[in-house]
């Protein structure tokens, strides 16, 4: 009798296991990302040693992943998001921070490194689909990139973290509003009449952590905190900008989005 319970028992529990694995998520059967260099491994008869790197300071292509592989576990055991700012490299330590400049457009993003690739011809980086929005390169696949290490998610280069303390960041030129002109009645769209554009990180009930968020995140783009009433709540939003285009705030965007701040995005206001 003593052993017909425990069957029952254990069979319980494997039908619940069983039931448990099948949820629509991803973090149940998904181990702990880990911290990798690694060792040296060869693929398609190339060597490849990775290494730390804090000088790593490279041009070549850049190409990107997306649907295939969404929600498949990364070479130090991440979930791959195609919508998070994350890219593969073949030497780099997992995890660690890239900032990648597309040299046909001047945007650049950072990056975090958390999967090994691409093992296509002389490519040096591959980067999520969302990456690859921003940086303006999806429908064409592949394009010039540089790729720089830098330090963490903020992307300090070496000489910037030697001379972090002395250096000034310069503030974004002003562009002014787009002017257009209707040649019938001569008429002039002003500022006051565009639609401006800001990234939107959230608003928050203490004044506190909305100042948390502007420390964060200032040295991006100017950022301030507007005391708002929503729904009779008194909250403080923080916004970024206004920008002076949606393909400068989206490049913004993706820089806020890769410091962890998931609920920001895009608005446009009068």
């Amino acid at each position: 009798m003593m052993f017909l319970q425990r069957a029952v028992i254990i069979g319980f529990c494997l039908i619940v296991a069983g039931c448990g694995a099948t949820k629509n998520t991803y973090e149940a059967s998904v181990p702990n990302p880990i911290h990798k260099v690694g060792n040296p491994y060869k693929i398609a008869g190339k060597t490849y040693h990775p290494a730390i790197d804090p000088h790593y300071d490279r041009v070549g292509l850049a190409s990107w992943y997306g649907s295939q592989f969404h929600g498949r576990k990364t070479a130090n055991g991440d979930v791959f998001n195609m919508n998070d700012l994350t890219a593969a490299h073949t030497t780099l330590p997992m995890p660690s921070h890239v900032r990648v400049t597309n040299i046909e457009n001047g945007r650049w993003l950072i990056l975090m490194i958390n999967d090994r690739g691409p093992f296509v011809g002389d490519r040096i980086i591959d980067v999520s689909r969302r990456a690859a929005q921003l940086l303006g390169f999806e429908k064409k696949g592949v394009t010039q990139v540089r790729v720089q290490a830098v330090s963490g998610p903020r992307g300090e280069l070496p000489k910037q973290i030697i001379v972090r303390n002395k250096q000034v960041t310069p503030k974004p030129p002003v562009i002014a509003a787009p002017v257009v002109q209707v040649a019938q009645n001569e008429i002039m769209i002003t500022e006051a009449k565009v639609k401006k554009i800001y990234v939107q990180i959230g608003a928050y009930a203490d004044h506190k952590n909305a100042k948390k968020v502007v420390d964060a995140v200032h040295h991006i783009s100017d950022t301030k905190v507007e005391e708002v009433d929503i729904n009779g709540q008194n909250l403080y939003r923080v916004r970024v900008g206004p920008q002076p285009t949606v393909e400068l705030a989206e490049i913004i965007l993706g820089r806020i989005l890769s410091l962890g701040h998931n609920t920001a995005r895009i608005i446009m206001d009068y």
